[in-house]
């Protein structure tokens, strides 16, 4: 039997900062032509989070929000309420709208990144090294740990917590780091010709290689882990299922 709120013309959308490229507004477009539901999802461009309130309060019939850079942490306090999963983690990409208009944050990152690294995974990948420290670099760190794996940030300065800097990665540590997640904006559209500062001579066909960035489908960085042999892994399989994830969130009676 249809959802009777499916019948209703239900708004959704996606709260960032120059988010033209949006992944997300397309895949939902496609998705509520393919089910045939009234339903819209449009790109919220916020110079700052402190916006969201008045969104949230002129949107009618406003059901559900993904999260993305660079406000993924920045929300939180704008929440009414957290799940257990998105506390843990520390970021939150999905909001549900509920009726009495209270906002419950989740995080459905975690989720996509997890489905879509274990097909690939062998024995021998152990450890992980974690390129970045945002809010999607949270949701990848909690899921590693779930998966049993160890890891270590890379930053660019020295923060609480990070094991490594660029400049201190060398071939023994990438060798003996055989998963490597890119969770910085490097190599993004329009700018195709950047990727992070590592050593890419280390790599090899032990490796995998996961970009978070979907366009272009192949970075440099995951060009250069291909060259070596590498499993490289883009960002758009963990977005489907976390698009997937964070529909069925909305949905929730």
């Amino acid at each position: 039997m249809e959802n009777a709120q499916n019948k209703l013309k239900l708004k959704f959308g996606l709260v960032g900062r120059d988010i033209s490229y949006s992944f997300s507004r397309n895949y939902f477009a496609q998705k509520f032509e393919l089910d045939n539901l009234p339903h819209s999802y449009v790109n919220f461009d916020l110079q700052s989070i402190e916006e969201l309130d008045n969104i949230i309060k002129n949107t009618p019939n406003l059901k559900g929000l993904n999260v993305t850079i660079p406000y993924k942490e920045e929300v939180i306090p704008l929440l009414h309420n957290l799940n257990k999963r998105a506390r843990k983690i520390g970021a939150v990409n999905t909001i549900r709208i509920t009726r009495n208009q209270k906002r419950i944050g989740y995080n459905t990152d975690y989720y996509g990144f997890k489905k879509s690294l274990e097909p690939h995974l062998k024995k021998h990948h152990q450890k992980a090294l974690i390129l970045g420290t945002g809010g999607a670099s949270k949701a990848i760190a909690y899921a590693l740990k779930k998966l049993k794996i160890q890891y270590n940030y890379v930053s660019r300065s020295n923060k609480k917590g990070m094991a490594f800097l660029y400049s201190d990665l060398n071939n023994k540590i990438i060798s003996s780091y055989n998963i490597i997640i890119n969770c910085t904006p490097i190599g993004t559209f329009p700018k195709i010709d950047e990727c992070p500062n590592i050593p890419y001579g280390s790599l090899t066909d032990k490796h995998i290689l996961y970009d978070l960035i979907y366009n272009p489908e192949q970075t440099k960085f995951l060009s250069y882990g291909a060259s070596k042999g590498a499993i490289t892994i883009n960002g758009s399989e963990m977005l489907k299922l976390q698009a997937e994830k964070s529909w069925e969130i909305w949905n929730k009676p």
